[in-house]
């Protein structure tokens, strides 16, 4: 059977139809609005009424939280006013993570294979008097017609496609056609390629082939030749250079004879079968400085996945004894740039996630994994009004709100961390935005393999299933667009699958599968065309093999669609089945599609027949050859200085502080998760108040079940003010901008290695538009030289025009360094008293820095922050000294004195080279004027001025507040009520010494089972914090593929709990928190009969249950909080829901301790304040009074229940110390309940009556990881003695106390008294004090070892 159900949340729960009700009124202006209702739509089909009944408050929706309506009619019972109505859906072939969930959680819960299929959509309805040209702009406001469209609710129907046979065309009389025909044909087909590349074509097939080409051979040509897969304006041979810019000329004139030299040597001999092109001179200098020997840690390969060096990374590790280790290891680290500026400008949200999904596969198809990403995009004004929208376009304020969710959603899914995130404004990008990500990613170099394909090899494909999104995706980002023109680009959008890509992720940091892999390439631009049919000179692949989202797509869809998360491996056939199989314990589909031949030919085969059929020579041609002459033309002298609004200093300083590009962005930033990985240095906010902006992205290395303190730093810089008044300016400055942030934020900026973007306007064949990037690329590379620091990777877009405006020219910069965490510093004041500097470079004739004093600048400030004297410091940027000051005092709201006399404009100016820095010191230094003094006040004085920090910091995130909010208002009516007057009183004291004792001794190592579900991204960061702590952790994957792999993993699942004491319910976004709600499918895996026996029993046995994030979630909307069950919520029930803003929010909270009256908590002193990392998107618990009350009855309320258990695993997982000198609760958790052995009957203790007994103290405890059992085996070993003479044992922090007979004592002290035990030299006496049941000088409670210590 077949339906249709229609969800709507509960009054108090429905925050997005508050905040569309909002955004109507605000930005479309309905005032006849009244109210919004949004209810989710699902079409069910072939599904038992039964089953529907059983899904309904499970998948569909949750019992306390939504209304489920079974009918259209049954939605308007509620009110009958006066109301208009819409719905909308996806457009066929479009991605919907909704309604794959829903599957994928009704395929757990129904017991047989099925056919089940799931469609979403929503419901807008609209109150008040809605005229119908409002309506109608309401609609064109909410739906983006290049994803989804208007829904028909009269129609049910699961539209299946039929299984498409037809053969692909053949374009009969091509290679007859004149060329007046050939460029109608190219218009006709709305080809990418030039009509000059449509004749090469022509003469190929009429001479070479003798044949007319099919649609998949035109098409895979114009996909291959693309300027997007083969950077073809890069490669554009210039004939001639002609220098026209007087004001600049001798600089220019220099850069491009520096140009030259480089390219004799490098070139040498072959130099006149390299010509100049935009590419030859973006590589130049990495290739030199390779030559010349100056770049050894450059990785050489055939792959070119990202940019790729070698870096030594020490690693400690604790062996089994509890010792450390350090090991150095030699790894590769990859980094690569990625724009979707074309997808993103027509569908924000798919462009942006795919954005960073298709720049974490780069380095991921590499074999490297992915811990670190860095987010700057370009906007116009997001402050625009709505009617201002140019036509053709989305509103800058949907496409900055939605691309921002987009990339966040895909990167907080994959679990990224992404620290650093800037909107670069200007009014250029209206032409089209920037969206652009960078990632790095590292592995152990032994892990990757890179061997050349040869015949008889296979190809692999492994990941996601072919659709038809991302078809043209290449070709449309690689076209200049027109109002038309971009209203036809529904295909041309990939859509994401963060959940894929992470098993993917997972599969390639297993060295045993990595070493299997001789290349791989990444499904993006091109799909099976260029990922598949890049990997070797000879290929034949079978389209057939492919498998589809869908049936119905035909051979040339199949060739060239851009799905993503798909990679193409290849391996020996010999290892097949062992990758397969490998893929398949990752919940991976693999199969092979392709063979590796000597024909050097590129074949694909569609129902037998070959649809394309093309030389390898005339492929890599990439198309017929282009020529240019450019021409530097000539511009004003380049003028540094900022029109400030305001009548004084005053109100100008307030005014600079509220400009685009400089006002808070925290709003933006938050929504990113910083945390996730447990490997972040510096957080995106520094200070107490967390509001002063980090200078750049520091992440560690990320190892598994291992600490580094190797860190990858990334700086960027850009300025279109700059760049748009000299191109030669704006590629220098940016260089210096990136590595002066890196210096400024502790790094080593001598070992920098760059890779730039380049986003231009469609140049055409006007000479003057190619001086713009040829300038830049000259600017860039004379800054390069004069360091010595070479740019080893890079991307161009050269397709910035919408009809006749264009994006500024963009040359964007980003330093990568390689440095020690513990030499990092953030920008923040750090304590009143100290001085305050401004270090600046003089610049010289051509209005850039002076080098030689910009180099000694970076090296003073490096040594000073290395010695520790210079503690924060900020390089100046487009804001000025006053952007930078007042920055810098924001975060802790230590104020600053300025006495130093500062010309008014130079408060103001672009001054890239300068830098603001903190110091206890005084410095003499000949580039350094002291400014002032940082004060405990919170206020910035100069020279008798006076500004309020609180007054800075409002005006500073006003200007953004209603793009990227950072709180929200929300109305009295949709308040959910609170317990007012209510107390937090203790009735009674919780006996958490006897609950330690119970469980803390069972088991000397506990296993800790960690599950793995689709959209899991925690579980290394809890592997390796509970096998730090003692524990013996292990990860399972659950399986989901087929009925067969679901029941399969329930019983794998049982039997890994019922082998733990442990059970840790990891973070992430299981099933994508879909549909409409998180850890669905974590609780559709809880409540299955076997699993959760398994859980009940593990809880008899005093077992733990832990959940973080998701897995808190899951513990909630499973029953197991509050009730200690898993069971079936009634509407009253507590529950976690969205955030009230609506948006993920990642930063760091402060909590505060109200009662210790817990075993968690009993370490610690009631109100302590604790710093913890949150992130999540439904963090907000929602429970009635009356519940409330009963959970303040049991003496812990609900918030601090959540509080407890993922604080515990949080400060467990990242590393931070609860409190100083103690030791963490999840340390005791992690030491807990444990063993190398499944469960067993505890045996009795051994007692030793008192007045025969003797107290042994022995100076080492549980901060050298000693357990009870191990002291039984030091005495009962060294000594010796029998097991029956060591009694209770009491192993504390630093010391532990032992039990024994009084007739042995004297024995064992002789015997282990000033022994080595675990590098140290123990003391062994007599205690002097009775423990029993006492507190201990060190703080800990006394516990007992029962025997079951000993294995």
């Amino acid at each position: 059977m077949n339906y249709r159900i229609f969800v709507e949340k509960k009054e108090d729960f429905r925050v997005e139809a508050q905040n569309l009700f909002s955004d109507l009124k605000e930005n479309i202006g309905i005032d006849g609005l009244t109210s919004v209702r949004v209810l989710n739509i699902y079409d069910i089909f072939n599904l038992g009424e039964n089953d529907l009944e059983k899904l309904e408050k499970t998948v569909f929706s949750e019992i306390n939280v939504d209304n489920v309506f079974k009918s259209f009619d049954e939605v308007f019972k509620e009110k009958n006013s006066e109301n208009v109505y819409f719905s909308v859906e996806f457009l066929p072939g479009q991605y919907d993570q909704r309604a794959d969930s829903a599957i994928q959680c009704v395929n757990l819960l129904i017991d047989e294979d099925n056919d089940i299929n799931v469609k979403s959509g929503k419901l807008i309805i609209l109150y008040g008097k809605i005229s119908p040209d409002e309506l109608a702009r309401i609609k064109k406001y909410y739906i983006n017609e290049v994803e989804a469209r208007e829904k028909d609710l009269n129609v049910l129907s699961e539209n299946v496609e039929s299984e498409n046979k037809e053969d692909v065309i053949v374009y009969d009389g091509f290679t007859e056609k004149t060329k007046e025909e050939i460029e109608s044909l190219k218009n006709e087909l709305e080809l990418a390629m030039t009509v000059n590349d449509l004749l090469f074509i022509q003469e190929y097939f009429k001479n070479e082939e003798k044949r007319n080409p099919t649609e998949t051979e035109i098409r895979v040509l114009d996909t291959y030749w693309s300027d997007h897969c083969r950077h073809t304006t890069f490669e554009t041979i210039i004939d001639d250079i002609k220098v026209e810019n007087e004001t600049y000329k001798n600089i220019i004139e220099k850069a491009i004879n520096e140009y030259l030299e480089s390219r004799e040597y490098v070139h040498a001999d072959r130099i006149s079968k390299k010509p100049m092109t935009l590419m030859d001179l973006a590589t130049i200098f990495g290739k030199e400085q390779r030559k010349n020997g100056n770049l050894p840690d450059l990785e050489v390969s055939d792959e070119i996945n990202a940019c790729s060096i070698y870096i030594d990374v020490p690693i400690e590790r604790i062996d089994e004894n509890g010792k450390k280790n350090i090991v150095t290891e030699k790894w590769i680290l990859q980094f690569k740039n990625e724009t979707h500026n074309h997808p993103t400008e027509i569908e924000p949200f798919g462009g942006a996630s795919t954005c960073i999904g298709g720049a974490i596969r780069d380095p991921l198809s590499g074999r490297t994994y992915v811990y670190q990403a860095v987010r700057i995009s370009g906007s116009a004004d997001p402050t625009e009004k709505i009617e201002d929208t140019m036509a053709g376009k989305l509103p800058q304020k949907v496409i900055t709100q939605v691309a921002a969710h987009g990339f966040s959603s895909y990167g907080n899914q994959i679990g990224l961390a992404t620290t650093h995130v800037n909107e670069i404004y200007d009014e250029g990008y209206k032409a089209k935005r920037m969206e652009l990500g960078l990632v790095v990613g590292a592995a152990p170099a032994e892990n990757i393999i890179r061997e050349k394909p040869e015949n008889g090899d296979i190809v692999i494909l492994l990941g996601g299933r072919t659709g038809r999104d991302g078809i043209g995706g290449a070709t449309g980002s690689s076209k200049e667009h027109t109002t038309e023109s971009s209203e036809k680009s529904s295909a041309e959008v990939q859509k994401g699958n963060a959940i894929v890509e992470r098993k993917i992720q997972r599969l390639f940091r297993n060295r045993n599968v990595t070493k299997l892999i001789k290349k791989c390439n990444d499904f993006g631009a091109g799909g099976v065309s260029v990922a598949i049919g890049e990997l070797a000179d000879g290929l034949e692949i079978d389209l057939n093999k492919v498998r589809v989202k869908y049936i119905g797509l035909n051979g040339t869809e199949l060739a060239i669609s851009e799905s993503q998360e798909r990679m193409a491996v290849v391996i020996e056939k010999q290892n097949l089945d062992k990758f397969i199989e490998f893929a398949n314990e990752e919940n991976l589909e693999a199969y092979q599609v392709a063979e590796i031949n000597d024909s050097n030919r590129l074949v694909m085969k569609y129902n037998g027949k070959a649809i394309v059929d093309i030389s390898r020579d005339f492929l890599n041609t990439n198309g017929a050859a282009s020529n240019i002459n450019i021409t530097i033309e000539n511009t004003p002298k380049l003028n540094l200085n900022r029109e400030v609004e305001g009548n004084d200093f005053r109100n100008k300083f307030i005014n600079n502080l509220k400009d685009l590009n400089v006002a808070s962005q925290r709003g933006l930033v938050e929504t990113f998760d910083s945390t996730i990985g447990a490997t972040t240095v510096l957080m995106p906010f520094g200070g107490k108040y967390q509001l002063t902006p980090a200078e750049v992205s520091v992440q560690k290395v990320s190892v598994i079940n291992a600490e580094t303190d190797v860190a990858s730093m990334v700086g960027y810089g850009y300025n279109p003010y700059v760049a748009k008044q000299s191109t030669f300016h704006g590629g220098a400055y940016a260089v210096i901008e990136s590595m002066a942030k890196v210096v400024a934020g502790g790094g080593n900026y001598k070992n920098i290695r760059f890779t730039f973007q380049e986003y231009f306007e469609r140049l055409g064949q006007d000479s003057k538009k190619w001086g713009k990037p040829l300038s830049a690329l000259l600017g860039a590379l004379h800054i390069q030289k004069a360091f010595g620091l070479p740019s080893i990777g890079g991307k161009d877009s050269m397709s910035g025009t919408f009809n006749e405006i264009s994006v500024p020219p963009t040359l964007v910069s980003f330093a990568v360094s390689v440095t020690d965490a513990e030499n990092v510093i953030s920008s923040e004041f750090k304590k009143a008293g100290n001085n305050v500097y401004l270090i600046t470079t003089p610049n010289d004739e051509n209005d850039l820095p002076k080098l030689d004093e910009l180099k000694a600048n970076f090296d003073f400030i490096t040594e000073n922050i290395r010695n520790k004297k210079i503690v924060s410091a900020t390089a100046v940027k487009n804001g000025g000294i006053a952007e930078s000051l007042a920055k810098m005092t924001f975060g802790n709201k230590l104020g600053v004195d300025v006495a130093a006399q500062i010309d008014e404009n130079d408060w103001f100016k672009v001054n890239y080279g300068a830098f603001v820095v903190e110091t206890a010191e005084n410095i003499d230094y000949k580039n350094a004027v002291l400014l002032g003094k940082v004060t405990s006040e919170a206020k910035i004085t100069v020279n008798g001025t006076n500004f309020d920090l609180d007054e800075l910091i409002g005006n500073w995130e006003s200007k953004l507040e209603k793009i990227f909010p950072t709180k929200k208002e929300v109305e009295k009516e949709h308040k959910i009520a609170h317990c007012e007057g209510l107390k937090y009183e203790k009735l009674k004291k919780i006996e958490h010494e006897n609950m330690i004792s119970n469980i803390s001794n069972t088991y000397a190592k506990p296993r800790v089972f960690i599950p793995v579900f689709p959209g899991t991204n925690s579980e290394y960061d809890l592997e390796r914090a509970f096998n730090r702590e003692g524990g013996l952790a292990k990860i399972g994957v659950f399986n989901n593929l087929s009925h067969n792999n679901i029941l399969n993993s329930i019983d794998n699942f049982v039997k890994e709990i019922d082998n733990s004491q442990i059970l840790m319910l990891p973070g992430g976004f299981s099933a994508g928190d879909e549909p409409d709600g998180s850890a669905k499918f974590m609780v559709a895996v809880l409540k299955n009969k076997k699993v959760k026996e398994a859980v009940e029993n593990l809880l008899k046995r005093d077992g733990l249950i832990l959940g973080i994030c998701n897995g808190f979630q899951a513990l909630i909307k499973s029953g197991l909080l509050p009730y200690g069950e898993i069971r079936e919520l009634n509407e009253t029930s507590p529950t976690l829901t969205f955030n009230t803003i609506d948006k993920h929010m990642s930063k760091i909270v402060q909590t505060k301790i109200i009662t210790n009256n817990s075993p968690w908590l009993s370490d610690m002193k009631e109100g302590d304040i604790h710093s913890v990392a949150i992130s999540h998107g439904e963090g907000r618990i929602v429970l009635t009074e009356e519940e409330y009350k009963k959970l303040f009855k049991k003496n812990v309320p609900l918030t601090l229940r959540s509080y407890v258990a993922s604080y515990i695993v949080k400060q467990l997982a990242s590393g931070i110390s609860l409190a100083q000198g103690k030791i963490k609760p999840a340390e005791r958790a992690a030491r807990a309940s444990q063993s190398d052995k499944a469960p067993k009957e505890r045996t009795p203790r051994i007692v030793i009556d008192a007045d025969a007994a003797s107290t042994i103290f022995i100076g080492i405890g549980r901060s050298r990881g000693v357990f009870p059992r191990d002291l039984i085996a030091l005495i009962c070993q060294r000594v010796p003695l029998e097991r029956e003479r060591v009694g209770d044992i009491r192993v504390l922090d630093n010391y532990s106390f032992v039990q024994v007979y009084a007739d042995d004592a004297d024995k064992i002290i002789e015997a282990l008294n000033g022994s080595e035990y675990r590098s140290r030299k123990l003391t062994v006496s007599r205690s002097r004090k009775k423990e029993d049941g006492a507190k201990t000088s060190d703080g800990e409670d006394s516990v007992s070892s029962p025997e079951s210590d000993v294995q």
